[in-house]
């Protein structure tokens, strides 16, 4: 665990189309990092040109990040037009709503290759330049619901739970290497998640009390800076994970009636 300098901190952000990974941008702009935003609309990530406190330390890429192509891209471009790699933030992520028995497989594996498998692949791709990186990271942001599942989330709440497994391990694995790895937890927050999620749920999930995208990238950027091995940004999070912890019956009981 180790403190860093925002400023000039070679960074690659994905999912920066929209919520969480937009704000991110700015905010690692605004503290003078370099930063390439990818995301698989290129009118939004072209206007964040003009949103930026420092647009010479910004770059964009339109891509997908399930696709090795796209992602190799984003790399080459960290190389060529920063010179390395210090920070790799996987954000890019999608939701699904309603029954697990009211979906198909399709839309399983959908989740888990948005969710899982690009950013642990993304990883993998990146290690040759975060291990020349100054100071390196990789930042993951999972989900409060990595932690405790609820229902009719269950394609979600499996992506983030391997998310955060995978985290956990190749913190251990990466820590004679000096790179730190962030897990950023948020509960709900207000972005297009359910605007943009298939399926239908059966119960109402409202965003009463989301937290803004701001917020997020905000602690998210100070615990990058800090050294932090994971951060939960909500108190209802913290409460819930602690439930689960010290009394898992208890939680299971409350969240199978009102979760």
């Amino acid at each position: 665990m180790a403190r860093r300098a925002i400023s000039g901190l070679r960074t690659i952000v994905t999912g920066a189309s929209s919520g969480i990974g937009r704000a991110m941008v700015i905010e690692l702009n605004c503290r003078g990092a370099k930063v390439i935003a990818m995301g698989r609309r290129a009118d939004r990530l072209q206007s964040l040109t003009a949103e930026v406190a420092m647009p010479g330390h910004y770059c964009f890429l339109a891509g997908d990040v399930t696709r090795r192509e796209d992602r190799s891209a984003a790399l080459e471009l960290a190389q060529r037009e920063f010179g390395g790699l210090d920070c790799l933030v996987n954000n890019a992520g999608i939701g699904a709503l309603g029954p697990f028995d009211a979906a198909d497989e399709s839309r399983l594996r959908h989740v888990m290759e948005v969710n899982f498998f690009a950013p642990a692949e993304f990883i993998r791709e990146a290690l040759p330049l975060l291990k020349t990186g100054h100071q390196p990271i990789i930042v993951n942001i999972g989900s409060v619901l990595g932690h405790r599942a609820m229902p009719e989330k269950s394609e979600y709440c499996a992506s983030k739970f391997a998310l955060h497994g995978f985290s956990d391990a190749l913190r251990a694995e990466l820590d004679p290497q000096s790179i730190d790895v962030l897990l950023v937890s948020p509960s709900t927050t207000a972005t297009e998640f359910f605007d943009v999620a298939p399926g239908q749920s059966t119960k109402p999930h409202g965003r009463y009390g989301a937290m803004p995208a701001e917020t997020v990238a905000r602690h998210a950027v100070a615990a990058i800076a800090a050294g932090r091995h994971e951060i939960i940004l909500s108190l209802g999070g913290t409460l819930l994970v602690w439930l689960d912890r010290l009394c898992p019956p208890l939680a299971n009981w409350l969240i199978a009636r009102w979760g």
